[in-house]
C-alpha cells in the first residue's frame, strides 16, 4: 500500500503472521486522527471509527449519543438511516457499541460498492449528526416526560432508558457495575456509561450536545479498516471527504488512573427479589482487585490464565468456596478491556452474614495454592484453550475482522503507538509456556491477589419487591411534580408530548430516502451458499462429511436419538448434558477431565439438537456431543468422550447438588437477561414439536424440574444416580448415533480408521420406541421476574391452518423488523429490541425484548394483519428490503457454521434446488406479493398464542390477558 505522506504520517508498518495481515499505524496530518489498516485477503470487510469517551456521571451520555448519531445526518437526512442500511444493504455487521471508555461504530459487508456506501452514512452520523436541530431525537433514543392529557398520568419512557432498566434489572449485571464503580470510584470507571435509570433523567439536551461537540472530534477519533479493498482509495476518500474539513484541537479525552487504595474498600449495594423468593441466602459477594496495566500484555494474558485456573471445573480455589457453602455458584472474571484491568471472584446466593469469611477463605485459600504450587496441567490447559481460540478465530456471527479491531483499542486507546499489541500474540503464548516450570504464575497470586491493596467487596444485598418499591416511588415523585406544573407548563409538556410522537409517526420523505445510497437487485449475487453433505454408512452408522477446509480442526458431532424414548426420561436428557464432564469419571477425577479436554482439544460439551422435516413429516430430536480439535489430536478426542459417556457413575451426590445450584441460578440469569428468547421458545413449545422438546431439555420445563430435584435433593438423590445412569445406557448406542464431521475429505479419510473404532465400542440395545404424544394446550401465561422491564412474544402456526412457507414471509419478516414493529414497538413504544420471523416448517413469532409495555405491544401484534394488507412500498423501497434480507441470508460463514448449516438442512430435506427456487422468488418480490401473505400472517396472529415474562406488576395489572400467571423466579 502506497501512503500519500502528504495527508498521513506512517507511523508504524508491520507484518503481523498471527493473522495474515499487513499492520499500517497511520496519524493524520491535519487533524491528528488516529488510523490502524490492517491489508489482508478477507473479502468480509470492516471499518469502524471510535472515540474516547469517558463518563463523568452516569447520566448513559455516551450510551445515548450512541443511539442517537444514527438517526439522521447532514448528508443522509433521513430519520434512522440505521434502520435504512440495516433493511436496505449487504452488511455482514451493522452496530454501535458503547465501553466504559469508549464509544465504536463498526460496519462490514463483502461487497465494495455496499462497504464504501455504508461508511460514508456511517463516518457522516458520527461527524455531522441532526441531533443539534431536532431536539426529538435526543428525547426518543434517551428520555423525555411522557403524558397525553391534563388527567394523565406523568411518566417517563425512551429507548436507552428502558434498555437500562432491564439492564439493571439483572443481579448479574448490578454487581458487574459495581464491582468496577467499587475499584475505581474517583475516575470514569466509577460511572456508569450506559446510563442508570435512576440517573438518566438528570441528563439535559445541552450537556447531550456538549458531549457531542467535544468528543466526537477526528482529533479524537480511531478509524480502522481491514480486509481486502483498495486502501489508497480508502483513505484519499477518507480525507477529502471528512478529515480535511476540520482543524486539529486538543480533546481532553484521556482515561485518568484511579490512584491505588491503601486498604480494601467496602460497597453494599440492594437488587430486587420477589415475595416467593425471599431474601435467605440470596446475597452475592464480590471480591475485586485492580491488576497492573492493560499495556502489560504478558501480565494481563497471565492473569487471564489464572483466571481459568482457579475457576476450571474441580479446581481446588473454587471447590473450598463451593465446600464451604459460601454460594449456589462462585466464578472469576477478568476484565481486561479497561486501562487498570481487574480481576473480580464471585459468589452468588450467599449467606449475608458470611461476608468475613468468604473474605478470609479466598485469602487462606490463594496463600495456599500461592505455597504450594498450581496444578501445572491446568495451567497447561488454560493456556492451550486460550491459544486454540486466538488460532481458531471463531467468533460465531462477529466478523473476525471486527473482532481484531476491538482488540487493538485494548491498547490503543490507552497508547498511540500500541495498536498491535494484543494481535501479535505468538511470542505471548511462548511467554507463558516458558513459565510454567517456574513460579512465575503463584508469584503473580502473591503480589496481585494478596499483598495488594488496591482491592474492593461488593455485597450485593436482597430486598422483597425492591423494584415495585421503586416504581412506587417514581410515580410518587413524578405525581408531586406534575402538580408542582402550573396550568401552561403541563400544557407546554403535552404539546411535547405530542409533538414528539407526531415526529416518531412522520415518515421521511422519498427526497430523504433517496439521499441513502442504494444497491440494486443486479448486485446480489443469484448463487445460493452450497450444501457439504457427503453421506455414507460407516459399519451401520450414518456419517455425514461436510467437506470444508478448516485449517487443520475436525469439527465433530455424536448425535444420538432421543426422539422416542419416555416422556419422564427427556428432562434428565437436560441434566446429562449438563453433568457430563463435570463430575468424577472411574478413572480421572472432574478437575483431571477438565484440564485434559482442553489440553488435547479446543472443547467438548454436549447440547441438544431438534429439527423439524420441511414435509412435517418427521421430528428429529438428538442428544448432541460436540468437539473441536486439531486433527492429530483427534483420537485423544474420541478417548475423552468414551470416558465421559461411558465411565462416569454420577454417585458423587455433593458434586451433583453444586450443579443443580448452579444451573438454577445459571437459567435464573438467563430469564433476567434474555427473555425474550425464553417467552418466544416457550410459546411455541405449545404447537411445535421442536420447541416442546427444548422446554423440556433447556426450557421452563427444565429449570422447573431442576428446582424440584434441588429442593427435594435428599429424598430424590439416589433415583437422579439411577436416572443418569439409565439414560446414559439406553441413548449412548450404536443403533441411535449418526455422526457429523466438518473437514476436508482427505482429513476425514484419515480420521475415519479412529471414528469406526469408536464406533464399534459402542454398545447395542437402547430404548424401545415408544410413540410421543405431545399433549399441546392453548395457555396464555404470564411469568413473573423480578425486573423492571418485559419481554412479550406471540406466535402462532399458519401451517396448523393449511398454508405452505412461502420464501417471501422471510422478507416480511425483514419488513417487520424494521419498519411495521420497529416504529410502533420500539420508537413509539420505547421497547430496546423487537423482532419477528417465519419458520419453513410453518411458525411465526413476534417478539419484544426489554419492553416497558405489555398490553400495548400485543395490541402491535394484532395489528400487524392490518399492516400487511395495506402494504404499499416503491421499487426503491422493495429493493431496500430485498438486500437487507440476502444481507442476512448470504453473510460468510465460519467452517463450523457451514458444517452445521449443511446438517441442518439435511435433516430438514431442504437441497440447494430448493433454496435456488426461494431465493429467486424473494429477488423477483412486489408489493402485491408481499400482500398476498396476508392469510398466512392472520393465521399466526389468530393462532393468539402468547407468552410473557415480565414485571410483575405489570402482569398482575394486565391479569385478564392471561389464561395463568405463575412466578418464575
Amino acid at each position: 500500500m502506497k501512503i500519500d505522506s502528504s495527508k498521513y504520517e506512517l507511523l508504524q508498518k508491520q507484518k503481523i503472521d498471527e493473522i495474515q495481515s499487513e499492520g499500517y499505524l497511520l496519524r493524520h496530518r491535519q487533524t491528528g486522527a488516529r488510523i490502524v489498516v490492517l491489508e489482508n485477503e478477507d473479502d468480509n470487510k470492516v471499518f469502524y471509527v471510535g472515540f474516547r469517551t469517558p463518563s463523568e456521571n452516569n447520566t448513559g451520555v455516551a450510551h445515548i449519543l450512541e443511539h442517537s448519531v444514527l438517526c439522521g445526518s447532514k448528508k443522509y437526512p433521513v430519520k434512522e438511516p440505521f434502520v435504512e442500511l440495516a433493511k436496505g444493504s449487504l452488511n455482514t455487521f451493522l452496530n454501535a457499541m458503547t465501553f466504559p471508555d469508549k464509544t465504536v461504530y463498526p460496519v462490514a459487508s463483502c461487497n465494495d460498492k455496499d462497504f464504501r456506501n455504508i461508511m460514508d452514512v456511517y463516518l457522516d452520523a458520527v461527524f455531522n449528526p441532526k441531533i443539534y436541530e431536532r431536539e426529538e431525537i435526543f428525547l426518543q433514543e434517551g428520555w423525555h416526560y411522557e403524558i397525553d392529557s391534563p388527567d394523565g398520568e406523568l411518566g417517563i419512557n425512551g429507548v436507552v432508558y428502558n434498555e437500562m432498566k432491564g439492564a439493571f434489572s439483572s443481579p448479574d449485571g448490578v454487581i458487574a457495575r459495581c464491582c468496577l464503580s467499587s475499584l475505581y470510584p474517583d475516575i470514569s470507571y466509577g460511572m456508569e456509561s450506559g446510563g442508570n435509570p435512576d440517573y438518566i433523567p438528570d441528563l439535559t439536551y445541552e450537556e447531550f450536545k456538549a458531549f457531542h461537540q467535544k468528543l466526537y472530534h477526528p482529533s479524537n477519533s480511531y478509524i480502522y479498516i481491514y480486509g481486502n479493498c483498495d486502501m489508497e482509495e480508502r483513505l484519499e476518500y477518507l480525507d477529502k471527504e471528512y478529515l480535511s474539513n476540520y482543524e486539529y484541537l486538543q480533546v481532553e479525552s484521556e482515561v485518568k488512573e484511579q490512584v491505588a487504595f491503601d486498604t480494601t474498600k467496602r460497597v453494599e449495594e440492594n437488587y430486587s427479589v420477589s415475595d416467593e423468593e425471599g431474601i435467605e441466602k440470596k446475597a452475592y459477594f464480590a471480591y475485586n482487585i485492580s491488576i497492573g496495566s492493560a499495556l502489560d500484555r504478558n501480565l494481563c494474558s497471565a492473569i487471564q490464565i489464572l483466571d481459568y485456573a482457579l475457576s476450571a471445573p474441580g479446581a481446588p480455589f473454587k471447590q473450598a468456596l463451593i465446600d464451604a457453602g459460601l454460594g449456589d455458584d462462585v466464578y472469576t472474571t477478568f476484565e481486561n478491556g479497561i486501562k487498570q484491568p481487574m480481576f473480580s471472584i464471585v459468589a452468588k446466593n450467599a449467606d449475608i452474614n458470611r461476608e468475613q469469611e468468604f473474605v478470609a477463605l479466598i485469602k487462606t485459600t490463594l496463600a495456599e495454592i500461592a505455597q504450594n504450587g498450581i496444578n501445572k496441567d491446568t495451567l497447561l490447559a488454560g493456556i492451550n484453550a486460550t491459544e486454540f481460540g486466538y488460532r481458531e478465530a471463531d467468533f460465531g456471527r462477529y466478523p473476525k475482522g471486527l473482532m481484531y479491531g476491538i482488540n487493538l483499542l485494548e491498547s490503543w486507546l490507552y497508547d498511540d503507538n500500541e495498536p498491535f499489541l494484543y494481535l501479535t500474540m505468538n511470542e505471548n503464548f511462548k511467554f507463558l509456556r516458558e513459565k510454567l516450570e517456574t513460579r512465575y504464575f503463584e508469584e503473580l497470586i502473591e503480589k496481585y491477589f494478596l499483598e495488594n491493596t488496591h482491592s474492593s467487596v461488593v455485597v450485593l444485598k436482597p430486598v422483597v419487591n425492591l423494584n415495585s418499591s421503586k416504581e412506587e416511588a417514581l410515580k410518587k415523585q413524578l405525581k408531586e411534580y406534575k402538580d408542582s406544573l402550573s396550568e401552561d407548563e403541563l400544557k407546554a409538556l403535552i404539546d411535547k408530548t405530542k409533538a414528539l410522537k407526531e415526529f416518531q409517526k412522520t415518515k421521511s420523505t422519498p427526497e430523504e430516502l433517496a439521499t441513502i445510497p442504494l444497491l440494486k437487485r443486479e448486485d446480489i449475487k443469484k448463487e445460493v451458499q452450497p450444501i457439504l453433505n457427503s453421506i455414507e454408512m460407516l459399519d451401520g452408522v450414518e456419517v455425514c462429511n461436510h467437506d470444508i477446509y478448516t485449517n487443520g480442526i475436525g469439527y465433530l458431532n455424536l448425535l444420538f436419538d432421543i426422539k422416542n424414548i419416555p416422556d419422564e426420561d427427556i428432562p434428565y436428557v437436560g441434566l446429562l448434558n449438563v453433568v457430563m464432564g463435570y463430575m468424577d469419571t472411574t478413572k480421572h477425577s472432574y478437575e483431571e477431565i477438565s484440564n485434559a479436554i482442553d489440553i488435547h482439544t479446543g472443547g467438548i460439551y454436549s447440547d441438544f439438537t431438534t429439527f423439524e422435516k420441511l414435509d412435517k413429516s418427521e421430528i428429529v430430536a438428538k442428544s448432541t456431543i460436540k468437539c473441536k480439535a486439531f486433527l492429530w489430536e483427534m483420537e485423544n478426542a474420541l478417548e475423552l468422550i468414551r470416558e465421559m459417556i461411558f465411565d462416569s457413575p454420577y454417585d458423587d451426590h455433593k458434586r451433583l447438588k453444586e450443579i443443580l445450584a448452579e444451573l438454577k441460578t445459571t437459567f435464573q440469569g438467563r430469564f433476567m437477561s434474555s427473555g425474550h428468547v425464553v417467552a418466544r421458545s416457550e410459546c411455541m413449545a405449545q404447537f411445535a414439536p421442536a420447541s416442546w422438546y427444548n422446554s423440556k431439555v433447556s426450557g421452563i420445563c427444565q429449570y422447573n424440574f431442576l428446582v424440584d430435584l434441588y429442593e427435594n435433593f435428599e429424598a430424590k438423590k439416589e433415583e437422579i444416580t439411577e436416572k443418569l445412569i439409565e439414560v446414559t445406557k439406553k441413548i449412548f448406542v450404536k443403533d441411535r448415533l449418526f455422526v457429523s464431521f466438518t473437514g476436508a475429505k482427505e482429513d476425514y479419510e484419515n480420521f475415519k480408521p479412529q471414528l469406526k473404532k469408536f464406533i464399534n465400542n459402542l454398545p447395542e440395545g437402547g430404548y424401545e420406541a415408544c410413540e410421543r404424544n405431545y399433549n399441546f394446550a392453548k395457555c396464555k401465561i404470564g411469568y413473573k421476574i423480578p425486573g423492571m422491564v418485559n419481554y412479550v412474544a406471540r406466535c402462532g402456526s399458519f401451517a396448523a391452518a393449511g398454508y405452505e412457507y412461502d420464501p417471501r414471509l422471510r422478507l416480511l419478516g425483514t419488513i417487520l423488523s424494521y419498519d411495521y414493529l420497529w416504529d410502533n414497538v420500539r420508537v413509539l413504544g420505547g421497547a430496546y429490541g423487537c423482532m419477528g420471523g417465519f419458520a419453513l416448517t410453518g411458525a411465526g413469532y413476534f417478539v419484544s425484548y426489554r419492553d416497558p409495555n405489555l398490553a400495548q405491544t400485543n395490541k402491535v401484534y394484532e395489528e400487524v394483519v392490518d399492516f400487511v394488507r395495506e402494504f404499499e412500498a416503491d421499487d426503491s423501497e422493495m429493493t431496500k428490503y430485498i438486500l437487507g434480507t440476502f444481507g442476512d441470508m448470504d453473510a460468510p460463514l465460519n467452517p463450523s457454521a457451514k458444517g452445521k448449516r449443511s446438517l441442518e438442512y439435511y435433516f430438514m430435506g431442504v437441497d440447494e434446488a430448493y433454496l435456488l427456487k426461494n431465493r429467486e422468488k424473494m429477488l423477483a418480490a412486489n408489493p402485491e406479493d408481499i400482500r398476498a401473505l396476508e392469510p398466512i400472517i392472520k393465521a399466526v396472529v389468530d393462532s393468539d398464542y402468547l407468552c410473557v415474562i415480565g414485571n410483575g406488576d405489570k402482569i398482575t395489572a394486565e391479569q385478564d390477558m392471561f389464561d395463568k400467571v405463575s412466578n418464575l423466579v
